[in-house]
């Protein structure tokens, strides 16, 4: 699908606002990394602002192929992070700058001002959605308006769904979400999967589409993180989506994978079908949650707990 889904980003023009990179309906997306030239080092620092650990790393990017230079991580205070999200922006910032040092230095002292950071948090949700259309003219080739107009009609039920759910979690009507990442998983012509639907003609045209969409308030605390570590956001990803996205690209995935990734605030679970990203799921359910439970059942601190914790993980209790 990488052809197909390649030419979808050509019919989708982008424009760039002061609150960062949008997509159609004034949406994260995935973004093409700014090319700057073949002669020139492609340089790029991803973030992920976990719970626990605010982690950094540095990565130089040729063609499909990227090669991490350097890593650095700093501890997050409980304060600072909740279940994923952001609580303190100014703290956040202080712990993501030690790990940028960090991975700077280790990097023999390079710096990449553009950056992809990750999202997570219970309220970032991602799901899949098939389109059937029966085309009244099934003889005319199917135009790039054509192909646009099913993904944007997928979308916006993709968006209505969020919006629900997001809702009945919270308690809190309208609350404003965008587009973080979209990808095509298939397209069917008559039956038929085609790589590319446009210049095909048949009648019966059906298109799945997995979308992830998270609250503006989270997206607007990590711009302004990023804002203060001197950085160009590139992108905002769904982490479970880019943990698949980066793992299902095996063959052994084609027939379904599931990815769980268990972090200190929040357990990131992702559905590969086919190769395809299908769904994903976030819940507040992590490392945290056990230092807790730990410290209320035992009578101790926090920090007493997490180190108990860490100390019978690794055999010592």
């Amino acid at each position: 699908m990488k052809n197909l889904f390649e030419s979808l980003r050509n019919l989708l023009p982008r424009r760039q606002e002061e609150n960062g990179y949008h997509y159609g309906q004034e949406a994260y997306e995935d973004q093409p990394f700014p090319s700057s030239g073949d002669d020139q080092r492609q340089l790029f620092t991803a973030l992920d602002i976990g719970t626990a650990f605010a982690k950094a790393i540095i990565v130089e990017v040729h063609d499909d192929q990227a090669t991490v230079l350097g890593v650095g991580r700093h501890q997050q205070s409980y304060a600072h992070m909740s279940d994923g999200i952001v609580t303190d922006i100014s703290g956040v910032i202080a712990n993501c700058n030690e790990a940028l040092i960090k991975a700077e230095k280790s990097a023999g002292g390079i710096v990449a001002p553009s950056a992809v950071i990750g999202i997570a948090g219970e309220l970032v949700k991602g799901s899949s959605i098939t389109i059937n259309k029966q085309r009244q003219q099934p003889s005319k080739p199917i135009s790039p308006e054509e192909l646009e107009g099913l993904i944007n009609g997928a979308q916006q039920k993709l968006l209505k769904s969020a919006k629900d759910r997001i809702a009945a979690e919270t308690g809190y009507q309208n609350i404003e979400v965008r587009l973080t990442n979209a990808a095509v998983i298939t397209v069917r012509i008559d039956g038929q999967t085609v790589a590319n639907p446009i210049g095909f003609r048949g009648r019966h045209f059906t298109l799945t589409l997995f979308s992830a969409f998270a609250p503006l308030m989270q997206l607007g605390a990590l711009e302004t993180v990023a804002q203060g570590l001197d950085l160009t956001l590139v992108t905002i990803v769904a982490e479970p989506y880019a943990l698949a996205r980066c793992l299902s690209t095996n063959a052994a995935t084609d027939s379904g994978a599931i990815f769980i990734d268990i972090g200190g605030g929040t357990t990131d679970i992702a559905l590969v079908r086919q190769g395809g990203i299908e769904e994903t799921r976030m819940f507040a359910l992590g490392g945290r949650t056990f230092t807790r439970r730990l410290a209320t059942n035992k009578g101790i601190s926090v920090k007493e707990a997490e180190k108990l914790k860490l100390s019978y993980s690794s055999g010592y209790v």
